[in-house]
């Protein structure tokens, strides 16, 4: 349980240290960031999986053109929630960002709701209330909806689900959606090197290594919190999600110094109000259901 606890923290304190990496590229194009994560990430799960022998999960996958099709499909989401996610972090908007991780797990409940014909029970109804009129007021307070946040919690939550309900486990399913991506990836910056625009080729031995960091950097977390959530409760799990935009936010406003006005911070106190709402209602569900 401690050690569970501990993994998973990590991986998500890792990821709410990712504004600090992004911004470090800030010279660089958020695609570019983004198809130099594919390539990478998939040269650092090819090793991993060369080194754990674990290659039997691509004996029958020809066969199953579904689970293909499905992992197609949460390629395409994961690519889009990461370009948002990158062009968020460098162009000062880190905590709009984090506005959308908040809302991911209420995004998730209101997608079981709609997609999976999930009975909601009233503290959920509650919660999702109150970030909807959270959102409402951030709508009006700035004369359009909090689009970054609403597309990064939406994109996530759905790709989410496609994920969850796929036969692939954490390593394998990330190595079989950047092997989708790895042509488009490849394609690209093929053509950005003939144009002399690769900042891999063209960059400071700074840009290049973190460029390179960015394989370890996207699945080492993964893994973390792969082996951490196997060990804990979803409970636990559910509130240890909030490490990561917590710290998002504290580096917007305090480190990057980003906007974060008291009409603001009422919209995100309502969403805070309803994760703590949500939470308390998960919480109380599981134990009620736990034997005495």
């Amino acid at each position: 349980m401690r050690k569970g606890i501990l993994l998973a923290a990590s991986a998500y304190i890792v990821w709410g240290l990712f504004p600090v990496y992004f911004k470090s590229l800030h010279g660089v194009p958020a695609m570019e960031i983004l198809l130099h994560r594919m390539l990478w990430s998939l040269v650092f799960l090819v090793t991993v999986l060369a080194i754990r022998k674990q290659w039997s999960w691509l004996n029958n996958l020809l066969s199953q053109p579904k689970l293909i099709a499905g992992f197609a499909a949460s390629a395409l989401l994961l690519s889009v929630n990461w370009l948002i996610y990158i062009w968020a972090i460098n162009n000062d908007r880190v905590v709009d960002a984090s506005l959308g991780y908040f809302m991911t797990p209420l995004v998730n409940v209101l997608l079981g709701f709609v997609l999976l014909r999930e009975r909601l029970r009233i503290g959920q109804w509650a919660a999702v209330a109150l970030a909807a009129c959270g959102v409402i007021w951030l709508t009006v307070q700035a004369g359009h909806p909090p689009v970054i946040g609403l597309s990064l919690a939406i994109s996530f939550g759905i790709y989410g689900l496609l994920r969850k309900t796929a036969a692939l486990g954490a390593l394998e399913g990330l190595s079989l959606e950047t092997f989708i991506l790895f042509p488009f990836a490849f394609a690209y910056l093929s053509y950005l090197t003939l144009q002399g625009h690769n900042a891999f080729i063209s960059g400071t031995t700074s840009t290049q290594s973190l460029l390179l960091a960015a394989g370890p950097i996207t699945a080492i977390p993964l893994l973390m919190f792969a082996a951490g959530a196997r060990r804990i409760p979803m409970a636990t799990l559910g509130l240890l999600q909030y490490i990561a935009p917590s710290i998002q936010l504290v580096l917007g406003v305090y480190l990057y110094h980003e906007p974060f006005s008291g009409d603001r911070l009422i919209g995100f106190i309502a969403i805070w109000t309803a994760l703590v709402v949500y939470s308390i209602e998960g919480l109380r569900h599981t134990f009620k259901r736990q034997p005495a």
